[in-house]
């Protein structure tokens, strides 16, 4: 594989650049049409935007495990956090930012099966239709699937906000490593 598609320690690789910036479209996506929904309520605007939801949110789910399985093989790879405070601050960062990225969907599916409804994005069956709604699969989602999305949306701002300081404050490669060339 040529070079530049795979990490290095100066910088992110085409593949993880793609990955992330691919996964920041769709969560952005996500957002807009739940923002949508609470400004606007019924609206057709709404109904497009909140009926791709779910499948956008399975994409979102392919798209996490895919970054996780390239980020495991690319561990060693990759450029490192400093071995400072802020260093580890960042690593528990991307950590909360992985961990909420797996659940909220992971629990979300999860719904879908306790649903009995069956679930088929784009056509595609995932999910069987059984008739039969299980609750107890029903209600890590219900209790907790907004309000840790919202939640991953204030990690996200505090993620950017930081990316915005490292690039105009410190004024170091933080962004370049992801974005590119600037």
């Amino acid at each position: 594989m040529p070079s530049r598609w795979i990490d290095s320690p100066l910088r992110y690789g085409l593949v993880t650049r793609l990955l992330h910036w691919g996964m920041a479209a769709l969560f952005a996506w996500q957002f807009t049409g739940m923002g949508v929904k609470l400004i606007l309520g019924k609206h057709p605007l709404t109904a497009f935007l909140v009926g791709t939801h779910k499948p956008v949110g399975t994409l979102l789910m392919l798209a996490i495990l895919l970054r996780g399985a390239w980020g495991l093989s690319q561990w060693r790879r990759r450029p490192p956090h400093p071995r400072t405070a802020v260093g580890r601050l960042a690593g528990a960062g991307h950590a909360l930012l992985y961990a909420l990225m797996f659940y909220i969907p992971t629990v979300a599916l999860l719904r879908e099966y306790g649903s009995g409804r069956g679930f088929a994005p784009w056509g595609v069956p995932l999910l069987p239709q059984t008739g039969e709604q299980i609750a107890w699969m029903m209600a890590p989602a219900n209790l907790s699937h907004g309000v840790l999305a919202w939640t991953l949306l204030a990690v996200i701002v505090g993620h950017v906000a930081m990316v915005a300081l490292h690039h105009v404050v410190w004024r170091d490669t933080t962004l370049a490593r992801m974005a590119g060339r600037l």
